[in-house]
This record gives structure tokens, C-alpha cells and sequence, in this order.
């Protein structure tokens, strides 16, 4: 694309942008400096929710660590407990280990350079794009799923997903102007959250539609090419609940791996059979409840089977918590659930 296709891109969408921007609590308004913080921090909480999901989570945790000297001094287990509902919770540990060293090597200062940004833990291409551009006005490809998808049908790039990846990143670098490139890059997101969506996409209303191959061609929804779903393995567990008195037995989850660092209730293996009790806490007279709790993580579902007792003994293995204060704990939303089920079954 030539330079006046690149301006026929980005002066339509900037227009549109200037009359239709999303009101949001981490977007700074026209003429405001933004702050690199709430971008950031953002643009981590996004990566797997939804904006109606982040908006008020990211205003309770903007409230309790307000900059980057507030995050870098939090208790990590309180962080870890914040996070939960928010994705990965290893994005919660990289949002602290950053924060920490912001503080400590930056002076509590966000570099502001792609590059630099790739050098702190938990910054990806996508993300030290996204802060680049958006906190610091930096000429950046910033590609997400909506941008993905605009992009994709603007060049009718009918490769398909994941392969397509890097022919929309280098059609993406042709429409970016060198001015106003953070405005540019959330006017790309706006646009494929508002207008150009997954399904019926309103190519009226598009500020693009001149310039839209897709669109030209009366296929819009036939792009970005996606590859069939694989099934997602099926896997099973045990998940116990150990309450002595008004307290139930919590362990803190490895921290590599799934939910790691995390608080939870203690469980077996997770195997593609039906277990038994594998790796009971203790040993106990365990009653089966016949409501088990069905889950969805990114690469696998699970069954897990909820086994119940008493006792009187105590247990090295994790720390009694309070059932009265378990919404507290910060557990993740598995075993929250799990809870729930116990709570309304006793």
C-alpha cells in the first residue's frame, strides 16, 4: 500500500476516532499526557477478559497500587489473590517482578522504547508495542484480535490463522502513520470492537469501507481465515475439602505451572480417568459428593469430583482459613466454585 492509501487509512479512522472513542478508565482524554502505568497495566489485564470485565477490577486495583512504587511494594500473595478471575495468574507474578524492578533499575520510570519495554519480565512484542505506542506516542505495530481481524479484511489476507499472523503484522506496519501512532492503534481496536466484529460486521458504518477488500469483495465475515477448533483434552480430579471446626484446609499451589502461587483447596492428580483418592491430605472418612464441578481452562476441561470430611488433626501441608472469610482467599475460580458447591451442599 502506497503512501496514499496510508493516508486514506489513517485520516478517515483518526476522524472517526476523534467523534466515537471509547470512554475508558485507563485511556487518557485528548490532550491529557498518558500515564504509562495504566497503560500497561491495562493492556495486561486485557490480554485474556473482556473490557467489561477489566473495567471495574482494573479501578479496584488501581485504587489499592495506584503507581508503580505502590505495585512494587505489595505483598505478592495479595497481588496473586487480585488477580484471580483475570487469566494467567503468571502474568500476575511478571506484573510484579516488573513493577519491582521499574523501581528498582528504571528509577520508576517505564522505559519508553520497544526494545527496553521487551527487557522487563512479562513484555511481549504485542505488549511493549501496545505501551510503546499508546503511553509514549512511538511509531509501533500494535496488533491484537481486533486489529488482527480489521486488518485481515481491509488486505482480504485469506491465509489462515495462526500462519496468516505474519502477513497481517507486515500489512498492519504499511497503514501505521508517524503521527499520532497511540491514537492509531486503540482507533484500530475501537473499530473491531464496534464496528468491525466477528460477526455481522456493520461495513456501513465503517470509516474504511472505502478502502476494505473484504468489504469490496461482499465477504467481510469470511476473514480472518481460522483453522477448525481441536477438541480440547478431557481430563479428571479430585478436589478435597478438610474442614476442622469453622476452618477449611487451603495449600498453596507450586508456583510454576498452572495456578501457580495460588491458593487452593488441596487435589490429586489430573488424569484423563476418573481418579480415586490419590493424594488425599489426610486420611479420612471421605464422603463423595454427586455434584461435581465441571471447568474450562485454555487447553483442557475437567470434571472434578469433590470429596468431603472432618478432622481433628492438624496438617503440614498447607494453612487453615477461615470458611467465613474464603472469598478472602483469592482462590482461583475452579476451586471458588468447588467451594460454592460444598457451602450450599452442608
Amino acid at each position: 500500500m502506497d503512501a496514499k492509501h496510508r493516508i486514506d487509512i489513517a485520516g478517515p479512522l483518526l476522524d472517526w476516532y476523534d467523534r466515537h472513542r471509547r470512554d475508558l478508565p485507563w485511556r487518557s482524554k485528548p490532550g491529557e499526557i498518558a500515564d504509562p502505568y495504566r497503560v500497561w497495566l491495562s493492556e495486561v489485564m486485557l490480554q485474556q477478559t473482556t473490557v467489561a470485565t477489566v473495567r471495574p477490577r482494573f479501578t479496584e486495583w488501581t485504587q489499592r497500587w495506584p503507581t508503580f512504587a505502590d505495585l512494587a511494594a505489595a505483598d505478592e500473595g495479595e497481588v496473586m489473590a487480585a488477580w484471580a478471575g483475570l487469566g494467567y495468574y503468571a502474568r500476575a507474578r511478571n506484573l510484579l517482578a516488573a513493577a519491582r524492578t521499574i523501581a528498582a533499575v528504571h528509577g520508576g520510570q517505564l522505559p519508553d522504547t520497544e526494545a527496553a519495554l521487551r527487557a522487563l519480565p512479562g513484555f511481549g512484542d504485542y505488549t511493549a508495542a501496545a505501551v510503546a505506542a499508546i503511553a509514549f506516542g512511538r511509531r509501533a505495530v500494535v496488533v491484537d484480535a481486533n486489529v488482527e481481524r480489521v486488518v485481515a479484511r481491509l488486505f482480504a489476507i485469506d491465509t489462515p490463522l495462526p500462519a496468516a499472523r505474519k502477513a497481517i503484522r507486515a500489512a498492519a506496519d504499511t497503514i501505521i502513520p508517524d503521527a499520532r501512532a497511540g491514537d492509531f492503534a486503540q482507533a484500530m481496536m475501537d473499530l473491531g470492537s464496534a464496528i468491525c466484529t466477528s460477526r455481522r460486521p456493520r461495513c456501513l458504518l465503517c470509516p474504511l469501507n472505502h478502502a476494505c477488500a473484504a468489504q469490496a469483495a461482499g465477504t467481510p465475515e469470511a476473514y480472518p481465515v481460522k483453522k477448525p477448533k481441536a477438541v480440547r483434552p478431557h481430563r479428571h480430579g479430585t478436589l478435597f475439602w478438610l474442614q476442622r471446626g469453622d476452618s477449611v484446609l487451603l495449600e498453596r499451589r507450586p508456583d510454576k505451572g498452572l495456578l501457580g502461587g495460588m491458593r487452593a483447596l488441596p487435589t490429586g492428580p489430573w488424569r484423563d480417568a476418573p481418579p480415586l483418592f490419590a493424594d488425599a491430605p489426610v486420611e479420612a472418612a471421605w464422603r463423595v459428593l454427586d455434584e461435581p464441578v465441571t471447568h474450562g481452562f485454555t487447553h483442557f476441561t475437567i470434571d472434578l469430583t469433590i470429596a468431603v470430611a472432618h478432622t481433628e488433626a492438624a496438617s503440614n501441608r498447607g494453612e487453615w482459613w477461615p470458611i467465613a472469610r474464603l472469598d478472602e482467599a483469592g482462590l482461583p475460580t475452579v476451586f471458588a466454585k468447588a467451594a460454592d458447591v460444598v457451602r450450599r451442599r452442608a
